[in-house]
């Protein structure tokens, strides 16, 4: 009661969301949700190789609800859908969900009823990731570009606090674009 009067005002709360951002930002625990063959690429994104431990990813979350980030890997059928979205339900927020290839993106080459046409459909997906499967250095530069986006994240008592939502901006491929290691031209993101 008498520390809050005497600091400027928010000073307590924003040093604190700084703080919790970066260390938020140095251990991402992602939840796999493997389907196909992009889980063999997030595997071997996970080797030693590659070594996604230097950007916080030390292991990954065998339960949802220690999870900061979900992967999904592959295509998803109609059936797996519920439990798809069981799952991202599970996660404690703040959570993040990264489609990984074009059959979690968009349905890719299966295109018929029994496969959802786009993970979008069924949980919000902040991060999509080009390929058929993605190149693990891909996925690392993906890890590396959003680290900053996951330590701005706010939380904390300040969450209620309603901030201006930007404008939507649809994503429209050129026909120019590829995949040259680093992905950034085919991403496209929610806007927070």
């Amino acid at each position: 009661m008498g520390l809050e009067e005497k600091l400027p005002s928010g000073f307590l709360l924003t040093t604190v969301e700084a703080l919790a951002g970066y260390f938020r930002k140095s251990s991402l625990w992602p939840a796999t949700f493997g389907l196909a063959c992009c889980a063999i690429e997030m595997m071997s994104t996970a080797s030693p190789r590659f070594d996604i431990a230097r950007f916080g990813m030390e292991r990954f979350s065998a339960t949802p609800r220690q999870a900061d980030l979900m992967i999904v890997a592959g295509r998803v059928s109609q059936k797996m859908a519920p439990v798809l979205r069981q799952i991202y339900d599970q996660m404690a927020e703040p959570k993040w969900v990264l489609a990984m290839g074009v059959c979690a993106s968009s349905g890719g080459m299966f295109n018929n009823y029994a496969i959802v046409q786009g993970v979008d459909h069924v949980v919000p997906v902040d991060i999509y990731l080009p390929g058929c499967p993605p190149r693990p250095r891909c996925c690392c530069t993906q890890f590396s570009s959003y680290t900053r986006r996951f330590s701005r994240c706010r939380w904390g008592w300040t969450e209620s606090v309603p901030s201006p939502k930007p404008k939507r901006r649809r994503w429209q491929p050129s026909p120019r674009s590829r995949c040259a290691g680093c992905c950034d031209e085919l991403t496209r993101t929610r806007p927070t």
